[in-house]
């Protein structure tokens, strides 16, 4: 195992706020970051926020003010995440950042260097929403499938293009010699085929009298960056890169043992494991070591939309659940790589019938119970027992193994019923009470330790309450 570990989202645009999408992305992210430091792993856990392109002007100009004072303002949104659901992470990155930008311009030299960036005038759809060129049969009846209801937009001037095409066979060799270079495998199938039905090149400036909001390109101060270009770039300016080449190979990598693995949402399956790879190769970078590829999520079988009204936003699920019960419902809520349809009322349900009903009753029962009885610390290797499933990010399987001791645990107590030993004096039913409840708080000790990289709180709560025996109650029923 490496002893350096490396992990980043995608980083969400400003130009609105955080939704349960972005919360499920970060938790998801943090888990695993929290599991390779108990793996006595050194981890940076990056995530942050893009701040460039058109859908930002555009945004800012709509509401009548400075573009800065605008990502200022909404970035913190995001930051704030870390508090709202105890997001342990190490790096936040904006693109306005000074090194960031830097760093995107070092990328645009040496990829020019190398040969792969070039110029022409050229005539191109756009979708705004997506910030992606798109062709007649990407669309339907004229708009973009994933933002229906938006015009896409014709684009018309000379700009600077990557070579993307010059990058298939590498990129080919990249799928065919990692067979999870992309999870999950259905995934990995629809990047394979999109490269096998050939790459066309892609414009990576904009002309910056109609569109000046982005990192100036390096010798020509009439354009700027085509937002994906720069923003990329931040899984690698995070680091240090290019200033900083001993920390970059520390946590990124190198070509013979890349190590970067990064997560992202199906809508960014052509950027992250196509686009950024090739970037990556066209400056003699080394590549990502895994892209992960999440569903999207539905809300009463209806896309996430602002016009519906049908956006949950991270702060309402705090408000119901508290941090722990958000993150069990975000962990659960599906299995990674699939959509995923929840309701207020399926979120309900699964938090009072397995936090307030499930751990929370065992806890308070064991706990009121329990007395001053003593018990042997468990010993649990909790990599052996959940390594494959977190390092897949099957966080739902794991949370599975882990309710199984719980369920059982709460059956046992119905059968043993110990409450009604602790009422009788004899010696028989006295030490039958204490051998029982023994097992029980060694069982809530060892659940204790298995749900820290999920449920750090909770995790803490559980420990805190053992040694004190003060009963807590841990999820109150909604």
């Amino acid at each position: 195992m490496n002893k350096n570990f490396y992990i980043t989202t995608t980083l969400p645009y400003v130009n609105a706020v955080p939704h349960i999408g972005h919360a499920s992305e970060f938790v998801l992210a943090d888990v695993r970051a929290r599991f390779a430091r108990i793996s006595e792993q050194e981890v940076v856990f990056n995530t942050g926020t893009d701040e460039h392109g058109i859908k930002i002007w555009q945004k800012a100009q709509e509401e009548g003010i400075d573009v800065q004072k605008y990502v200022d303002e909404n970035a913190q949104h995001f930051r704030g995440m870390k508090e709202l659901l105890n997001i342990d992470y190490t790096h936040f990155i904006r693109t306005t950042d000074a090194d960031h930008m830097a760093a995107a311009q070092e990328l645009w030299r040496r990829v020019d260097a190398n040969g792969f960036i070039y110029k022409k005038q050229y005539k191109v759809k756009y979708c705004v929403g997506c910030e992606l060129e798109k062709t007649d049969s990407e669309l339907d009846h004229g708009q973009c499938p994933m933002h229906p209801g938006k015009d896409v937009e014709t684009i018309e001037e000379e700009n600077y293009f990557f070579k993307f095409s010059a990058f298939q066979k590498q990129l080919l060799f990249l799928y065919e010699q990692d067979r999870v270079f992309v999870v999950p495998q259905k995934r990995l199938n629809e990047i394979r085929s999109f490269t096998e039905c050939g790459l066309q090149d892609f414009s990576i400036s904009r002309l910056k009298e109609k569109m000046p909001w982005g990192v100036g390109v390096p010798g020509d101060d009439t354009h700027v960056m085509y937002v994906w270009f720069d923003a990329l770039t931040n899984y690698i300016s995070t680091l240090g890169w290019f200033q900083d080449e001993e920390n970059f190979q520390k946590y990124w990598g190198t070509k013979d043992t890349p190590n970067a693995i990064q997560i992202a949402g199906k809508d960014n399956l052509r950027q992250q494991s196509a686009m950024w790879q090739a970037m990556l190769l066209a400056a003699d970078l080394p590549t990502s070591k895994q892209i992960f590829i999440n569903g999207f999520v539905s809300i009463d079988g209806q896309k996430m939309s602002k016009s519906i009204g049908n956006v949950i936003a991270p702060t309402e699920l705090v408000d119901r659940y508290g941090i722990d019960g958000t993150r069990y419902i975000l962990l659960t809520k599906g299995n990674f790589g699939e959509d995923t349809d929840i309701s207020w009322e399926k979120m309900d349900a699964a938090y009072n019938a397995d936090l307030a009903n499930g751990l929370g009753n065992l806890a308070s029962r064991i706990l009121t119970l329990a007395g001053d009885i003593s018990y042997e610390t468990p010993i649990v290797d909790v990599a052996s027992s959940l390594s494959k499933d977190i390092e897949m990010f099957e966080m739902k399987k794991a949370l599975a193994k882990i309710w199984k001791i719980v369920d059982c645990a709460n059956k046992l107590m119905e059968e043993k019923q110990p409450w009604t030993l602790k009422k009788k004096e004899d010696k028989i039913s006295q030490k039958e009470f204490t051998e029982i409840m023994e097992r029980f708080l060694q069982d809530l000790h060892m659940i204790a330790i298995l749900i820290e990289v999920f449920l750090p709180e909770t995790a803490e709560k559980i420990i805190a309450q053992l040694e004190s025996r003060k009963k807590e109650i841990l999820f109150q029923r909604v």
